[in-house]
């Protein structure tokens, strides 16, 4: 946890990105006391209104202009063109905390943003995202990897706290290896279960996903367990 003195003062926190993960930041910052100053559209307005309910809907350059802290949940094609963009209508604000939430990259794709003086941050908490109120509370048992600035360090694992995550500061040049070792974990595990389920309605069992639930939660217990052990002191 981060000493009074390092936490953020209280913000006006603009989301941009109105997908699964932008909603629940916004919610979780919200819960700690940070403004809510707007949202960006999305895809399902019912599910953000579910979350934030009351937050307006705005475009991206005049949740910038509103706020102080603006998070960028993008997915990765998208985020540096709006960085760029953002930048050439003059939006970003001498300042100004920028953070995004890609695991595979750090500040450096922040660039056009801090070149006009706003401060980028990188904060990836290490859950699934849902998209639902259930994500408030897996953030309170997750982990977050933090890139920022040495000068602001602080302030990116100090957010990270208040999103309810342990920070871990991730470097730079780092990032990229972080972020392969994230889809693996998730898309490998997603990949591997949805084989085992279809191969399992091959041979009749009508609800492979209840029969395989405890089997993969044990292995992978177990595996995450494994995971902390010193291999080289490990039997076969």
């Amino acid at each position: 946890m981060t000493h009074e003195s390092t936490r953020p003062s209280r913000l006006g926190v603009g989301i941009i990105g109105a997908g699964r993960v932008g909603p629940v930041l916004g919610a979780a910052l919200a819960g700690v006391g940070h403004a809510l100053t707007g949202i960006t559209a999305g895809s399902d307005p019912d599910r953000v209104e579910a979350i934030l309910p009351g937050v307006p809907v705005l475009p991206a350059d005049e949740i910038v202009r509103r706020s102080e802290l603006v998070v960028l949940a993008l997915p990765r094609a998208e985020l540096a063109g709006v960085v760029a963009g953002l930048a050439e209508l003059g939006a970003w604000q001498i300042g100004q905390l920028v953070l995004h939430t890609d695991p595979a990259l750090g500040i450096e794709v922040l660039a056009p943003a801090a070149s006009r003086g706003a401060i980028p941050l990188a904060v990836h908490p290490a859950i699934a995202f849902t998209g639902t109120s259930i994500d408030l509370r897996q953030l309170h048992d997750a982990f977050a990897a933090v890139t920022a600035p040495a000068a602001v360090l602080p302030i990116a694992q100090a957010l990270a706290v208040e999103l309810g995550c342990e920070p871990i500061v991730v470097a730079e040049a780092d990032r990229a290896a972080y972020g392969e070792a994230i889809a693996t974990a998730t898309e490998f595990s997603a990949s591997v279960v949805r084989q085992s389920a279809a191969l399992l309605r091959q041979v009749g069992v009508a609800e492979p996903g209840t029969y395989l639930s405890s089997l993969v939660h044990s292995t992978i217990e177990r595996a995450l367990a494994d995971a902390g052990e010193d291999p080289d002191a490990r039997g076969l």
